[in-house]
């Protein structure tokens, strides 16, 4: 009896463990600047299984968290994965995710989950997945191969990419309603019942003289100014409603917007320079050398730091200083591809190899196979 009583006074303390970490429901600690003194918890956590066959260069590619509290992840080679607090459920092909590779996620105001893949748009509506053709009014359709617009694949020398020609690399929903879908060939804008193309038939003149194509990250910022680019994209641009502007800060061709903090800054990852702060009127250059490198997504946590991912680790940015949260603090490797911030301030983290973390601002917990 005595061994009995020992094993449910483990399982009940297993119980509480899990209850307090990072399932979004309770109240954290605020992050602080010395991240080094992080731990990893190994044990008693659900874990992101893969099912897919994919390989070391998969990773988390996208992630968001719903009105319901859900998290979800995209994946490259994996689907996409929704987390309730409990446990992980898994959407792939064979649920009808247009694709295993996910680059961008949505939840629209009627809480329709949209899912941008690497071979066209599908949408969640709870119940579940069905593939959603962009097709406008022109007759064109955007998801096809006779399309006379799809020239230009996508196509990358680095391990795991392949050419795209139908990616949907960025989705969001504007303060007005309107769906904008960042993809291969330009932009296209959704109503709630028709789809337009941006600059092509939708009324918009494009007079920059740059072609607006491979758009992989779109931002609204809080003046309702869109701004669009990405890493195949000829600068940054940015519409106000009635006019295109076309934007190459110290003649950086290669710019991502990402997110609006708290004051109002807009933040973008580069090619050439790193990071890019805009205060609403000049762009700052921002650690360069500390971040070196390709910065392909942000967050802010509830304090005001600014996360950032790098091949050197998440990089939390105080105001003041730049600190890491590396393989020596727990995560399974240094390079990093997403950083999704949930509503009590805990960071997500993923990473290449299908690494999944959750920071609470003093230990890091695995969430990974």
């Amino acid at each position: 009896m005595t061994r009995d009583l020992n094993k449910t006074i483990y399982s009940l303390l297993l119980v509480l463990t899990f209850l307090t970490s990072c399932n979004g429901q309770v109240k954290t600690t605020s992050p602080t600047d010395t991240v080094n003194e992080s731990q990893t918890i190994p044990i008693a956590y659900p874990k992101l299984i893969k099912t897919q066959g994919s390989n070391e260069y998969s990773s988390i590619s996208c992630g968001l968290q719903d009105k319901s509290g859900n998290l979800w992840f995209g994946t490259s080679g994996e689907g996409i994965y929704r987390f309730d607090g409990k446990m992980f459920t898994q959407f792939a092909e064979k649920d009808g995710v247009s694709n295993n590779n996910v680059w961008s996620i949505c939840e629209d105001k009627n809480g329709n989950i949209w899912i941008g893949t690497a071979n066209g748009l599908c949408r969640y509506d709870g119940n579940k997945i069905m593939p959603v053709l962009i097709t406008v009014n022109d007759g064109s359709s955007f998801q096809s191969n006779n399309s006379a617009r799809l020239q230009n694949k996508i196509s990358t020398n680095e391990p795991g990419n392949t050419s795209e020609e139908n990616a949907v690399w960025s989705i969001i929903q504007d303060t007005s309603g309107i769906l904008w879908f960042g993809t291969t060939e330009g932009i296209y804008r959704y109503n709630g019942k028709t789809f337009t193309h941006f600059t092509h038939n939708d009324g918009i003149s494009n007079n920059t003289g740059v072609a607006i194509n491979k758009v992989e990250s779109i931002l609204e910022d809080r003046t309702g100014k869109i701004w669009f680019g990405g890493r195949f994209t000829d600068g940054l641009f940015c519409f106000d409603g009635n006019s295109l502007t076309n934007i190459q800060p110290d003649k950086d061709n290669w710019v991502k917007p990402l997110i609006e903090d708290k004051s109002g800054n807009i933040w973008f990852g580069t090619r050439m320079h790193s990071v890019y702060r805009y205060d609403g009127t000049t762009f700052t250059s921002f650690a360069e050398k500390e971040l070196h490198g390709w910065v392909v997504s942000m967050a802010e946590d509830n304090t005001g730091n600014i996360w950032l991912s790098t091949e050197k680790g998440a990089a939390k940015f105080n105001g003041t200083n730049i600190t890491f949260l590396t393989v020596q603090d727990g995560l399974k490797n240094d390079n990093v591809f997403n950083l999704t911030s949930d509503r009590s301030g805990k960071i997500w983290i993923g990473t290449l190899g299908m690494g999944l973390y959750c920071y609470d601002g003093k230990t890091i917990t695995s969430f990974s196979e």
